[in-house]
């Protein structure tokens, strides 16, 4: 019985660039629907954070948020299945975070930029580098989470 053969690996970039050819461009009719599928639910994606903020860090690892506001569905879910693929933490709808190394940041940005300028868009891509101590003091509002107890924030409280 003959193997089946193995088709090679498309990469990220060739699978937008084929949607290009399939005509996405600015004047498409989009709609604003955000295809969340299995978006974690909120006590979860703390305790990946939580799990980022206490695990020691190499020096060549660096923490960064990824921020985007992608008007196109489909560039908007290809992009948010390449950050999960690339081990960034969704936070938010559009919001990832990663620990990663500088390498890494440097693929996910170049990527990135290069998505943003396969076709004509009023969108934005923003990468934050941020320490673990400006992680530690993130507050989290709504949803009744504490995130400063989660946390175990020292507090003193003086009379």
């Amino acid at each position: 019985m003959p193997r089946k053969q193995k088709t090679p690996e498309v990469s990220f970039i060739e699978k937008l660039n084929k949607l290009k050819k399939a005509g996405i461009s600015s004047n498409l009719a989009l709609s604003h629907k955000i295809f969340i599928d299995d978006m974690e639910p909120l006590e979860s994606r703390i305790e990946k954070i939580l799990g980022i903020v206490n695990t020691r860090k190499k020096t060549t690892d660096m923490l960064f948020f990824i921020m985007y506001d992608i008007e196109n569905d489909k560039v908007r879910s290809y992009i948010a299945k390449y950050l999960e693929r690339k081990g960034c933490t969704r936070i938010q709808k559009s919001i990832f975070l990663a620990n990663t190394t500088r390498e890494r940041f440097s693929e996910i940005s170049g990527t990135l930029n290069q998505v943003n300028s396969m076709y004509e868009n009023d969108d934005s891509i923003i990468l934050v580098p941020v320490s673990t101590d400006e992680l530690r003091a993130m507050k989290i509002i709504g949803n009744n989470i504490n995130f400063d107890i989660i946390l175990k924030n020292k507090n003193t409280l003086i009379f």
